[in-house]
């Protein structure tokens, strides 16, 4: 039987819910006008417990047995559940749509799914994951402590993350007829990255003065536009000296040859002169391997250690800025613009499949483009460095700096 007491002088209400008896201390001062109101309060308890609509947290907001009630209609939910937990269909889901990944996102997503995703939803049924708790998830991967001493996951990084999430929820919801708790969350706003090429002048010098082991593997990345992994993985056989042209059929990701980006990397790209030469120069060094640009083992180099032990040391010592090696395949880009060539042209070599990235990117680098077949590029190429000045080796005082092997990513 529901009933008021006092402790201290001041007012509790005693009744029970669920089955638990409850004890709930108020601010009201023993007196008539309060013992009056305190029963006029339990009466509208004892209504709504009756009614089903009572809510403890409305009258109890501050009292520990909210979050107990809290948790046990969560486990009534989920025993009422017809879908299963977010960790089974996950694992379904998974492998039902791997056989259309590359390795390395079908890695990437495994990871995902391991280290975020089902330790904050495993054991929850899909149905009752709410908007709520995927906006709070979300908002707690950008407190997530880094190695670097900062704090918290980059918006890039967050929206890799919850777009597994978005993908296993929207099936879900699709299966097992429920609305997706997705509806309305927007990815993160990335910032705008802008390109930061190397002039003409730049890229003299950083190949003149490069190790001479590293002349033909720069020359080659800053005339072709080929992203890393497609450089790191270019294979003898895709090699073409009679038609001068470098096949581009699979790229070095992860550590294994994978299959291109998407379909419009698939490519052949012309080599200019400066090109052709560094090839027919590199054959002489690793012809007898399988890759073009390989350690002393014949396997790709080490791109993360080559960046650390190389590159940023060849940029600091010509003081030129500090930039990722990817820097490299937008300065193609810009040269092609400057060249003249056809942006339908470039865009073939870049391995885009229409023009609408080039303008969008190069933009403020189009100049008027009139011819489409690289011999514009040729010729500027032919006025930069006459009498093959590729080839010149001078005095150059990073030449002892040794490379380690490794398979780490940039």
């Amino acid at each position: 039987m529901a009933s008021i007491g006092v402790r201290s002088n001041r007012i509790y209400i005693d009744f029970r819910y669920k089955g638990v008896r409850c004890r709930e201390q108020t601010k009201l001062n023993d007196t008539p006008a309060n013992q009056k109101r305190a029963k006029q309060i339990l009466e509208r308890i004892e209504a709504e417990i009756t009614l089903d609509t009572f809510d403890y947290a409305r009258y109890f907001p501050k009292s520990k047995r909210v979050a107990d009630f809290q948790n046990h209609a969560r486990r009534i939910d989920q025993l009422n559940s017809d879908s299963p937990k977010f960790a089974e269909f996950s694992a379904v889901w998974f492998s039902e749509t791997e056989v259309s990944w590359r390795n390395s996102h079908k890695d990437n997503v495994a990871l995902t799914l391991r280290k975020y995703l089902c330790p904050a939803f495993g054991d929850m049924p899909l149905d009752q994951i709410t908007k709520a708790q995927l906006l709070a998830f979300r908002a707690d991967l950008t407190k997530i402590p880094r190695k670097n001493g900062n704090t918290g996951l980059s918006p890039a990084r967050i929206n890799k993350i919850m777009m597994p999430l978005r993908q296993v929820l929207n099936e879900g919801a699709e299966r097992y007829q429920y609305a997706s708790p997705f509806r309305g969350i927007k990815t993160l706003k990335l910032q705008k990255s802008h390109i930061e090429p190397f002039s003409f002048e730049d890229v003299h010098r950083i190949i003149a003065t490069v190790r001479a082991d590293f002349k033909n593997y720069y020359t080659t990345r800053f005339f072709t536009g080929m992203r890393t992994g497609e450089i790191d993985g270019l294979m003898w056989k895709y090699v073409d000296f009679e038609r001068r042209e470098i096949l581009i059929r699979e790229t070095w990701v992860m550590g294994q040859m994978e299959y291109t980006k998407n379909d419009g990397s698939q490519r052949e790209i012309q080599m200019s002169q400066p090109v052709y030469d560094a090839l027919l120069a590199q054959r002489e060094a690793t012809g007898e391997y399988t890759y073009v640009f390989c350690n002393r083992l014949g396997s790709p180099l080490s791109h993360n250690n080559i960046t650390r032990r190389v590159w940023y040391p060849l940029l600091r010592y010509l003081g030129l800025n500090k930039r990722r090696p990817y820097q490299t395949r937008h300065t193609a880009a810009t040269l092609w613009l400057a060249a003249g060539e056809s942006p339908e042209w470039i865009a073939r070599q870049m391995g885009h499949t229409t023009t609408e990235m080039l303008f969008k990117v190069y933009s403020r680098y189009v100049p008027n483009l009139t011819r489409a077949d690289g011999s514009a590029f040729e010729r500027l190429l032919t006025q930069q460095f006459p009498n093959n000045a590729l080839n010149t080796e001078p005095n150059n005082p990073l030449a002892n700096i040794s490379p380690s092997q490794g398979a780490e990513n940039d």
